[in-house]
């Protein structure tokens, strides 16, 4: 929701073009969000989701400091590369280069604390961000550039980086860095390949829509797609949860693991879809001004497409759970790659085509071809967890028998 709030001032403030410009810094945060996710908390959450508490304290510690490395080593970069754009696209990228180490922070203390089973925690923390990011919009109002709104953003987050460390009394350990990745080498690089193939095609789509349509053209995706922001929302925090319940199913009663999952999926995607609707028949364009003011035109074209994307992801969703619990992370690097591919080609083939409309149809069209293959690689997945377990109950049971 506090991104919903921030996307909602922007796009009042900056107009379509100065939004196109957020966005590509928005996305762009993504990318590197999910490099933190997929080398530090990924790994955390799947295998110290329900775990002793020194156990879990020991992981916190290393994987908390790997996601202020990769925010410290991304930040130079982005710096640099701000540096070098010039301009009010270069200034945004110098912005997101100065607050993103405590963005991954903030973000990497909220998977800790549901790995924990302590999601009250996350909850405070968030709204902590929340609190500090209210006067830093009013501030950033009275000012029309893009930085100023980056900075505001994500400044906020270092006062709920802070508020982690007293929340957990752990402090993030550099010199742990290597030796977490190391020890998680397996599931990190393939999770890390996973997710910056997710985020990694948004942001391309993005710049290429920006390079063949021009930066309007992002700008009315992104209002679109911030449309769907308090679904958005809700997707987001049913994901952090996800993967440590569907963990707890697998560990208590495996066999219920697919019925979870499809639960899970089925359940978003129902609650996307009816969201949709209300968008197209119930919001009138006056309350659309009032919310978006001119980008809610060109984005109120794209509701229909996007909608439908958003649903397919909360199919994938639900697959996607079960295949992180059972660990099959070569599984769902093959799914997402597969879907990636196709979000990035269709969206950019859609541009070329149609602009701003061809671009969200081509993406959507591509998230339910890959909704179909995340959902075969997760029946695929339990028929060989099935597999291995008869086993070992079998020998279980020849060893009950004979100690009888």
């Amino acid at each position: 929701m506090t991104n919903f709030l921030v996307g909602v001032v922007v796009a009042r403030e900056l107009g379509v073009t100065g939004f196109g410009i957020f966005s590509l810094a928005w996305v762009t945060y993504g990318v590197v969000l999910n490099v933190s996710r997929g080398l530090a908390t990924d790994p955390l959450m799947v295998r110290f989701s329900a775990v002793a508490p020194d156990r879990w304290r020991a992981a916190t510690t290393s994987a908390t400091g790997t996601a202020v490395a990769v925010g410290l080593a991304f930040g130079a970069l982005s710096v640099a590369v701000g540096m070098t754009l010039g301009g009010s696209l270069g200034a945004a990228f110098v912005a997101l280069g100065v607050v993103v180490p405590g963005m991954l922070l903030q973000d990497s203390w909220r998977y800790a604390f549901f790995a924990a089973g302590q999601g009250h925690k996350a909850f405070v923390n968030d709204l902590v961000w929340a609190a500090g990011m209210v006067p830093a919009l009013l501030l950033a109002a009275g000012n029309d550039t893009v930085w100023v709104f980056v900075l505001a953003w994500g400044g906020a987050s270092v006062l709920a980086a802070g508020c982690g460390w007293l929340q957990s009394g752990i402090t993030p350990r550099l010199d742990g860095v290597g030796e977490w990745l190391r020890r998680h080498k397996e599931l990190g690089s393939r999770y890390l390949m996973e997710n910056v193939s997710n985020s990694g095609a948004s942001q391309l789509r993005m710049y290429g829509v920006g390079g063949i349509v021009g930066l309007s053209a992002v700008g009315a995706i992104r209002g679109a797609e911030l449309l769907l922001g308090p679904f958005l929302a809700l997707l987001m925090g049913l994901s952090l949860v996800a993967v440590p319940e569907a963990s707890r199913v697998l560990r208590h009663a495996p066999h219920r693991l697919a019925r979870f999952c499809l639960v899970l999926g089925g359940g978003q995607a129902v609650a996307a879809a009816l969201w949709g609707l209300a968008l197209l028949f119930a919001v009138p364009d006056s309350v659309g001004r009032l919310v978006l003011d001119d980008v809610w035109g060109p984005a109120s074209q794209l509701i229909l497409p996007v909608a439908l994307s958003v649903t397919g992801a909360g199919v994938v969703a639900g697959a996607a759970a079960g295949l992180r619990a059972l660990g099959a992370a070569s599984r769902s690097l093959r799914a997402q790659l597969f879907a990636s591919a196709g979000y990035l080609g269709g969206g950019l083939a859609g541009a070329w085509l149609a602009g701003a409309l061809g671009a969200t149809w081509g993406s959507t069209i591509a998230m339910w071809c890959g909704a179909v293959v995340w959902w075969l690689q997760l029946r695929a997945a339990l028929r060989e967890h099935a597999a291995t377990a008869e086993p070992k109950t079998e020998e279980f049971a020849a060893i009950e028998m004979r100690t009888t």
